[in-house]
């Protein structure tokens, strides 16, 4: 199976372009993999569009979705120099003050656009290692390759189970943090309710604990497809030290932050976003 991903890792970007236009008409006509699901979510999202324009993003959400599988498999085995020039940063002052100040800086990102090429490209460009949470693959050899796909460009990349350990062990040293923020916690975790795309959505708490633990910078990361295979990032302050308000356990004035942002970034680019992500997994219940 490694050998498999790696040789993919090498074919040409076109030729995958190629690939990912088959296997996004498997997906999208022959599967019909979560169809219901997604256009139920732009429907609920978007009531006031009409029929014919939500179809449009949910066609366009599966192509987007086939072109950053493939566009993945090459930013694997992509240079440095590659990299740079297909993600552009238009501020990277925001993190390269961070780390002149030896201050580690926590970046908030959904799943918008190519977020392996995002990691990838700021561990190519900026002068402080970024390390990310991701959730393990259960098949050993895909998660080892992943993980040293991620970590190319200094990033140790570390399973979710892990985070506090990781954590407490490189809290001396300033770092990035990379964290896809638009995942939905567990029924039975403490999480962050607020109204987005017109639905009660749920949100981790924990980027408020760390950013505190830490005394760093958070930042929104927003990125956007320029034409096919280019992308403009963009950075915003979410919050930074000193930090003195406490928040009540359910609270994050963090991630209602970020929810505002990400809501901002899908009603402008929709079909951007993964909608195949299962976002509204339960209803909020009455009592919070």
């Amino acid at each position: 199976m490694r050998f498999l991903l790696t040789s993919l890792t090498r074919v040409p970007l076109g030729l995958l372009y190629g690939i990912g236009w088959v296997v996004d008409l498997i997906i999208y006509h022959l599967l019909r993999w979560r169809r219901d699901q997604v256009e139920g979510d732009v429907a609920k999202a978007f009531p006031d569009k009409p029929a014919d324009e939500r179809a449009a993003i949910v066609r366009a959400s599966y192509r987007n979705l086939a072109e950053i599988v493939m566009e993945t498999f090459w930013g694997f085995g992509a240079s440095a120099d590659e990299l740079r020039r297909r993600v552009v940063f238009e501020n990277p002052e925001v993190v390269d003050r961070c780390a002149a100040a030896k201050q580690s800086v926590v970046l908030l990102t959904p799943h918008l656009c190519n977020w392996e090429w995002l990691l990838l490209a700021g561990g190519a460009t900026f002068g402080l290692p970024i390390d990310a949470v991701y959730q393990t693959v259960r098949l050993r050899s895909v998660d080892a390759f992943l993980r040293d796909a991620r970590s190319r460009f200094g990033g140790r990349p570390f399973p979710r189970e892990d985070f506090v350990y990781e954590l407490m062990a490189r809290a001396g040293t300033p770092r990035a943090y990379g964290l896809i923020a638009d995942q939905t916690p567990p029924p039975s975790q403490r999480k962050h309710w607020t109204r987005m795309l017109n639905r009660d959505t749920a949100f981790f708490v924990g980027a408020e604990s760390i950013t505190k633990f830490l005394d760093a910078t958070v930042l929104y990361v927003d990125m956007r497809r320029v034409r096919k295979g280019h992308y403009a990032v963009r950075f915003t302050v979410l919050a930074e030290p000193p930090y003195e308000a406490e928040v009540g356990p359910d609270e994050s004035p963090i991630m209602e932050a970020f929810a505002r942002q990400l809501e901002r970034a899908v009603i402008e680019r929709p079909a951007q976003w993964l909608w195949v992500q299962k976002r509204w997994k339960y209803p909020k219940p009455a009592d919070e």
